[in-house]
């Protein structure tokens, strides 16, 4: 998780700068900001390239490939439909490839476990491209209850907790991450103040350099998701994300991954509201064995928490606490842990919710996890056959 900075005019004035080829950042009719000649609202059709600003409804070729070049930006109230066995492939130019979905327009990318939607990179490498961004109206816990895209410099956040932004269904994103320096890297998907009423299940980010799936605030739901390799965090919360996720998988080999999960309120302000606090049901979490103080799931900043029927293995940290409103929150409520199973023993921070509360809670330490392999995991979730790397 990296620190929001583009809040700051200054960043978002360099980040602009850095996108010159698809959006130009001052009110001139200099030509360098505009799209490459034959875009027609963001497709040129003869080269089946995509890049620049998307601002009436585009729907893709089933089957096709398609490259991307640049920035897509969907704007309101357009919608991008993308059917089932497309491939986008972001090229290897130099240039800052991302998608972006503003508020108040759509995404509709409906795959299938024969023929899912495929995002990747010509560059097969970690951090080759900007990965998927999609901002919504629902709430956040910012000071002002509003906030700007990492990538993109979008508007997101506000009140309504039903803000639909589109479906996912059968997407798998692969080389996700591309930085911008240390402190600025791209997620596979960046869920801004994403409302409930966006549909988010069967998707999976691979082998990218930064989170798999991060939640800036907002109400949405997510089911059967995987995440692969990325060498941040796998999933990560921040800013009051309060959805639910069912059947979620983290698999890590690469020695460079992070937390398997980590977990804010607001790193600004523990005490934020709404207060982060998701339902997570159905995990398997599964570490790299790394460092000797590398850690599994990472509940810090004021988090609140409800996790079900979780196996946690292969972090000498399995499951670590810290602050004192996120262990209150475990001693006392409303946060719960249930069905927990974990390699090694709950670390506390502030010894408020220790490692017997965690066990007379239910659940279990010092487990012995067989999940050391891909096959294992699948065989354990054999809703990943097919679709996913």
């Amino acid at each position: 998780m990296k620190a929001n900075l583009l809040r700051n005019a200054t960043w978002a004035m360099v980040l602009c700068a850095s996108m010159t080829a698809f959006t130009a950042c001052d009110d001139d009719d200099d030509e360098s900001g505009a799209p490459a000649a034959g875009v027609v609202n963001g497709l040129d059709a003869a080269t089946s390239t995509l890049g620049g600003d998307v601002t009436s409804d585009l729907t893709l070729e089933a089957g096709k490939s398609y490259t991307l070049s640049g920035a897509l930006q969907v704007k309101a109230p357009a919608k991008l439909t993308i059917p089932a066995g497309v491939t986008i492939t972001a090229n290897n130019d130099g240039q800052v490839d991302y998608i972006l979905i503003e508020q108040g327009a759509k995404i509709d990318a409906q795959g299938t476990a024969q023929s899912p939607i495929v995002m990747t990179a010509e560059n097969k490498s970690m951090g080759a491209w900007g990965g998927l961004h999609i901002c919504g109206r629902a709430p956040i816990n910012t000071q002002s209850g509003t906030g700007l895209s990492e990538i993109g410099n979008a508007a997101y956040g506000g009140s309504d907790a039903g803000d639909n932004s589109g479906i996912l269904k059968y997407v798998r994103l692969e080389y996700t991450g591309f930085a911008f320096d240390e402190e600025h890297e791209s997620n596979g998907i960046s869920f801004y103040g994403v409302g409930n009423g966006t549909q988010v299940s069967y998707v999976q980010a691979c082998n990218g350099s930064d989170d798999g799936l991060e939640f800036f605030g907002g109400t949405v739901n997510i089911d059967h998701c995987v995440v692969v390799d990325c060498t941040d965090d796998s999933f990560d919360w921040t800013e009051g994300w309060s959805g639910t996720g069912r059947y979620l998988v983290a698999y890590q080999t690469d020695s460079s991954c992070d937390c398997l999960i980590e977990a804010d309120n607001n790193g600004d302000n523990f005490d934020a509201s709404p207060v982060s606090h998701p339902t997570l049901e159905n995990l398997t979490l599964v570490g790299n064995n790394s460092s000797e103080n590398s850690r599994g799931v990472r509940l810090r900043a004021g988090t609140y928490v409800t996790m079900r029927n979780a196996q946690i293995t292969g972090k000498p940290k399995a499951l670590t606490v810290e602050t004192e409103q996120t262990e209150t929150a475990l001693a006392e409520g409303p946060s719960v842990l249930q069905n927990v199973a974990i390699s090694g023993e709950l670390d506390s921070k502030e010894g408020i919710y220790t490692n017997a509360m965690f066990e007379a809670d239910g659940n279990r330490t010092n487990q012995t996890l067989d999940l050391g392999s891909r096959d294992k995991i699948e065989a354990a979730n054999m809703w990943m056959s097919g679709w996913t790397r």
